[in-house]
């Protein structure tokens, strides 16, 4: 795994660097070099953050209440 791979990151490991990166942005502080990977990664740690939500989104809609009241799952459509 390459230290570029997002994909091991949870959700909130994922946002918690992306906060990082986006503050070290807004200091102004990094070379340009070091500013241009760190908006790389932030890119990539943004389209985890999506695909994840996204995950979540597609499960909570899977549930459904039945007319007794209960909760169930249908199928993703």
């Amino acid at each position: 795994m390459s230290e570029d791979d997002v994909s091991h990151l949870s959700f909130e490991d994922a946002l918690a660097e992306l906060d990082q990166i986006v503050r070290g942005l807004e200091g102004g502080t990094l070379k340009l070099d070091a500013a241009v990977q760190a908006f790389e990664r932030g890119v990539k740690l943004r389209r985890r953050c999506e695909a994840k939500l996204a995950e979540v989104e597609a499960r909570v809609e899977a549930l459904v209440q039945r007319a007794d009241g209960s909760l169930g799952t249908r199928p993703l459509e």
